[in-house]
């Protein structure tokens, strides 16, 4: 899990905007990406988010 302070201080690497934790993953509040979390460690690449079907079409 990830600390709260430390998920204030994240922001989406695409469209700098405010993330939160949704289903163990960090996910983006305005695209709707979702970045995975390994070992503990947020993966904030934009090549390893995933984004929501609804969302890409």
């Amino acid at each position: 899990m990830i600390n709260e302070e430390f998920l204030k201080i994240l922001a989406c690497p695409l469209c700098k905007a405010d993330v939160v934790m949704k289903d163990e993953k960090i996910v983006c509040t305005k695209c709707s990406r979702k970045y995975p979390i390994k070992d503990g460690i947020p993966i904030m690449l934009i090549e390893e988010a995933q984004l929501d079907e609804k969302k890409e079409r």
